[in-house]
């Protein structure tokens, strides 16, 4: 991407991110998730999404039918976002672990998505099960590694939690991909189902304290913020005040916890973190400061006490990212033809920035606006192919039209690079003309509908 000129006046954004943690507990999604993902709030306008689930259904006809097929979560969050012009950008699964990031497509060329990763920590270190799944990306110029975990259960293994995280962490390098250690990264958000428990205070008193609502005995014996209080490392991860209920161990289909002869504790298992580099140490109702306009700003961290298919409640986080981009334009700058109809084939005019490597398997992809991920086009055309015109700074390439009915559907081209693994740029929405468009009146005075 075009880094930016530096006599050009930045100019500060703010992006709003929404993470959500869910054990779904092999449950099937419910039918409307409006309230976990913040669509009825009309104070928020998001632009991208961070949804990490734990526990999907990992039995063998389940997986083989997702390996095949999207998934029932990922369809089901795809249905929901698309027509609001959220796209799938990545995803990552792990058995019952899967992580997934939607973005308005007006962002997709400045997000590069730079590696996925699973990291088993289950049976002997190499069961998938527990572990973490990661999705390190460029955003707007800037590093961000997002992290989805499970760790071990029980209030008896948290040392064993503790060295679980570590080695997540540690196997976060990247020296043969020329991408920074994951702790020299502008951004990390890691979050999951962590299992941290409520040390020493009975059954009894948690409940007793939940039920008045004095969560602040119960913190001091949260073993993840004992963790914090002595690990340097896991002290510069923050985390937002826990105001709300903790989110397990629910009986099913109910608000009730655990009414089984087990009777388990109640916990916050299920968190949310972030890390900035080199942040201060500042107070959680403070904006804290990572570089110069990076700047994260925490809006709200609550649970979901409506959803109740799991024996865990969700939990969501939803921020404020103000940062100055360190890209100025996408790498590719595409134009589709203004009088195109669906009786030919349709011409394609893109630029191309100086810095930007193009491979033979670079294409571009027509899609209708509301798809839901990159392989939704409805055509196609590897750059090389049908190629009509090339110069310093325009290339010219056709793509056929044909198959495509006659709507009054909005359209979209993406150019995606095969080197970057990601789009790098992509058109305004503009009509295709029926076929007779053109035969209604004088060439003149056809208007192209951009």
């Amino acid at each position: 991407m075009a880094a930016m000129n530096p006599q050009t006046e930045l100019r500060v954004r703010t992006l709003s991110i929404h993470v959500v943690t869910w054990n779904v507990a092999s449950a099937a999604p419910p039918p409307d998730l409006s309230d976990l993902l913040q669509l009825n709030n009309l104070n928020l306008n998001l632009d991208v999404y961070v949804i990490g689930l734990q526990e999907m259904n990992c039995g063998i006809m389940s997986l083989l039918s997702d390996t095949a097929f999207e998934d029932p979560w990922s369809s089901f969050f795809m249905d929901v976002l698309s027509p609001l012009s959220f796209v799938k950008v990545s995803s990552v699964r792990m058995q019952g672990l899967l992580l997934l990031i939607f973005a308005k497509y007006q962002h997709l060329p400045f997000i590069q998505i730079l590696s996925t990763k699973s990291t088993p920590t289950g049976l002997f270190g190499y069961w998938g099960n527990k572990g973490g799944v990661n999705i390190f990306l460029k955003f707007y110029g800037y590093y961000v590694s997002i992290v989805n975990c499970h760790l071990p259960p029980h209030v008896a293994n948290n040392d064993q939690r503790l060295e679980h995280f570590d080695r997540i962490l540690e196997m976060q390098n990247f020296e043969a991909q020329d991408i920074p250690n994951i702790l020299d990264h502008d951004l990390i958000l890691w979050f999951g189902d962590m299992n941290f428990r409520i040390e020493d205070f009975g059954l009894h008193f948690v409940r007793e304290s939940i039920k008045n609502q004095c969560y602040s005995d119960l913190w001091e014996k949260d073993q993840l913020s004992i963790a914090k209080r002595h690990d340097p490392l896991l002290r510069e991860f923050q985390e937002g005040p826990l105001l709300f209920p903790p989110t397990y161990k629910f009986d099913k289909n109910s608000n009730n916890y655990d009414t089984s002869e087990k009777k388990r504790k109640p916990a916050w298992t299920d968190r949310i973190l972030w890390r900035l580099k080199r942040q201060p140490q500042a107070a959680i109702h403070t904006p804290t400061l990572s570089a110069p306009h990076f700047t994260l700003f925490l809006r709200s961290y609550v649970s979901h006490m409506l959803y109740s298919v799991s024996d865990h409640k969700p939990v969501t986080s939803t921020f404020d990212l103000e940062l100055k981009p360190l890209v100025s334009a996408p790498l590719i700058t595409l134009l589709p033809e203004s009088r195109c109809t669906t009786e030919s084939d349709m011409l394609i005019s893109y630029s191309l920035t100086a810095d930007f490597l193009s491979s033979p398997w670079d294409w571009i992809g027509l899609y209708k606006v509301g798809l839901r991920h990159i392989n939704d086009y409805v055509s196609y055309v590897w750059v090389r192919d049908n190629q009509v015109s090339f110069s310093d700074g325009l290339n010219q390439v056709y793509i056929d039209i044909s198959d495509i009915r006659e709507t009054e559907d909005q359209f979209l081209l993406f150019y995606y690079s095969n080197n970057l693994h990601s789009v790098v740029g992509i058109s305004t929405p503009f009509k295709i003309q029926p076929r007779s468009f053109l035969a209604e009146g004088p060439l003149d005075e056809a208007q192209p509908q951009i």
